[in-house]
């Protein structure tokens, strides 16, 4: 059995414990860490130090900020670190690579919200030219942003399409930690946080978090679009806690099917 720990019990983590708990083959839950014990809705709560040492796999279902504090000493315990806050891997991914080689365990990134992973790894052997994304969220999927409170902008104000930012996924990571984990996957996964580039739009009346990708290459051009139905909290699409799941759920299998 492959023993799991979960750092986080928000949507995501709650969801991943309650997938692991009802039954995933190869799979045991071992533990969640939480600040609150009361959030752990029935798990066995642990420290961070002994959910290391009690599990194989951590994961980090939390924040950015949460993820650059005990990241490094789950990689330096040899354990597997499955990161859900992708955008805090954004500058510290080779310094973390090469701990997890020296200690013999790996990072492992979910898809997401986002789909076509396996084509643009599968497109990068061949050489990408550029990756474009396009992000449309209801205006309240993006409160609590440092962009949206930095500069103010009245979400509730917002009457007809926007455009509220556009950079690349290096600046988005930071503006917008827990809303657009998305185009850190897709960038990891194709040409680099610095050369992807976004545009995030906040529409009003829109029910879905749609996300557009365009990819283009030697291979040719690869084009991507999710609507993603968002999940209790409106910044997090469903889709983030499945494909942790399917995850987890292909660790413990004895087949795996795409890359």
């Amino acid at each position: 059995m492959i023993k799991v720990g979960i750092v986080g019990m928000g949507v995501i983590g709650t969801h991943i414990a309650q997938a692991i708990t009802k039954g995933i083959p190869g799979i045991a839950l071992a533990g969640v860490t939480v600040r609150d014990p009361a959030t752990a809705h029935g798990h066995r709560a642990l420290g961070l130090e002994w959910l290391i040492r009690e599990s194989d796999v951590v994961v980090e279902a939390a924040t950015q900020a949460a993820l650059r504090e005990f990241g490094p000493s789950v990689l330096a315990g040899g354990k597997h670190l499955m990161v859900l806050s992708v955008g805090g891997l954004v500058g510290v991914l080779d310094e973390w690579a090469r701990l997890a080689e020296k200690h013999g365990c790996r990072i492992l990134v979910p898809s997401g919200a986002i789909a076509g992973l396996d084509g643009m790894k599968g497109a990068r052997e061949g050489g990408i030219t550029s990756v474009t994304m396009e992000t449309r969220k209801p205006p309240r999927g993006l409160a609590g942003a440092p962009w949206i409170a930095e500069r103010k902008i009245d979400l509730d104000a917002i009457r007809e399409e926007t455009l509220i930012f556009e950079g690349p996924a290096t600046e988005a990571v930071k503006a917008f930690p827990a809303n657009v984990n998305v185009v850190a996957a897709v960038s990891l996964a194709s040409i680099g946080p610095e050369k992807t580039r976004i545009r995030i739009y906040a529409v009003p009346g829109q029910e879905r978090n749609q996300h557009r990708i365009t990819v283009e290459g030697e291979f040719g051009r690869l084009c991507i679009e999710i609507e993603n139905v968002p999940s209790e909290n409106p910044r997090t699409g469903k889709l983030s806690y499945l494909s942790a799941i399917a995850m987890l759920r292909e660790l413990g299998a004895p087949v795996q099917v795409g890359n």
